[in-house]
């Protein structure tokens, strides 16, 4: 253990519970991370790249997503690292920048869960009103609350757990966190009682109040629920189930981690593995999968993207068969068609279902839906 007047560095010991399993830690943590990273890349090109899907439900999910990413990369490349590596050791002002994002990823996801569960809320219980509520000022709004609201209060309390003085130097973890992050002082000091107290704040204001506040929209959606017709409620089912799964794992794996990190001393050391995955790897992953399979609307549009990026070259070849029944210089050998119908077979794609055999889907005549069924089905509550 080293430390000096200018820098403390701070050893991870659960490494070593982990023995000669560390090659194959590593590449499960390494599928899982990458995983998790092009899943979450392909989300988010969707839905910047789409102009269907530029509503607040898939700008709260592009920004969930987001904050998932900022989670599982805050601590996934330096565990790899320490598995690699002889030593497993930090600085502890990185151990302390480290600490701040995994909270603000903690935090921000109960935050953003917090307003998709009130964007669902006004969509399926106040259709009528959507728009008046959700302007595009009230989603810049909610936006900016769930990110810097989070930011700072975390802030404030990585800033006095660093003011607490440092006398041990080993830590019980694979990663830095608050509570063993504050176990490495010297005895019980004030600093400390006000770092805990105001954990306890920062833990009332950004999970349980977001908590309740997600139970009680749902309570008020599922109430509404039981009024309309089969159809409608079938919608709003599968309108929430989505938010809902990801909710209640994440609860779930936080539930747990606090849990654990109470009675980490009566619990074999090979559990912090299980308790880092849970919090921190799978989440990450499943919120672009589980969104990405149960939305309808991402599925098209994913389908939609991979048509549009693989057509060039489909129609080019087709283009290319239509030149062979070409007359040169005359009309084309195509029944049905003439010479003007084919000035573009130069090599040049042409648009979806100017060509025949090119599978264009025929136009659909709108359908009489009630409002609710309507803002369902299109999240934008138009009526």
């Amino acid at each position: 253990m080293n430390a000096t007047t200018f820098e403390i560095i701070v050893v991870f010991t659960a490494y070593q519970s982990i023995g000669s399993a560390k090659n194959g830690v590593t590449v499960v943590i390494f599928l899982g991370y990458i995983a998790a990273v092009l899943a979450s890349i392909v989300l988010m090109f969707i839905i910047y790249s789409e102009s269907s899907l530029h509503k607040p439900m898939y700008i709260y999910l592009f920004n969930l997503v987001c904050v998932g990413l900022t989670g599982s990369t805050s601590i996934w490349p330096k565990v790899m690292l320490n598995l690699i590596n002889q030593a497993q050791t930090s600085s502890y002002d990185n151990c302390l920048l480290q600490m701040f994002l995994i909270y603000v990823y903690g935090a921000g996801t109960f935050v953003v869960l917090t307003v998709m569960a009130y964007d669902r809320y006004v969509s399926i219980c106040k259709p009528l009103q959507y728009h008046t509520i959700m302007t595009h000022y009230r989603v810049k709004q909610l936006l900016v609350v769930s990110n810097l609201v989070p930011v700072f209060l975390v802030a404030v309390q990585v800033f006095l757990t660093s003011r607490i003085p440092v006398c041990k130097y080993s830590l019980p973890r694979l990663f830095c966190d608050n509570l063993s992050v504050s176990n490495l002082s010297c005895g019980n000091s004030s600093i400390r009682f006000l770092s805990n107290l105001y954990g306890i704040f920062v833990i009332v204001s950004l999970v349980v109040l977001p908590l309740c506040l997600i139970l009680l929209s749902y309570a008020k959606i599922i109430s509404v629920s039981l009024r309309v017709s089969k159809d409608a409620k079938r919608k709003a089912i599968s309108t929430c189930t989505p938010h809902l799964v990801v909710f209640i794992n994440f609860s779930a794996a936080s539930l747990f981690t606090v849990v654990y990190n109470r009675i980490s001393s009566y619990i074999p050391s090979e559990m912090n593995i299980f308790v880092a995955f849970q919090i921190v790897l799978i989440p990450p992953l499943l919120h672009p999968v589980i969104y990405g399979i149960r939305t309808k609307e991402i599925r098209k549009c994913f389908s939609k993207t991979l048509r549009r990026r693989m057509s060039p070259f489909a129609i080019f070849h087709l283009n290319s068969k239509l030149q062979s029944f070409a007359v040169k210089g005359g009309a084309a050998a195509v029944p049905g068609h003439d010479a003007a119908s084919w000035d573009n077979l130069d090599g040049t794609p042409v648009e979806i279902g100017e060509c025949p055999g090119v599978h264009a889907e025929p136009p659909q005549s709108p359908e009489e839906e009630e409002p609710l069924s309507r803002c369902l089905h299109d999240h934008t509550c138009v009526v």
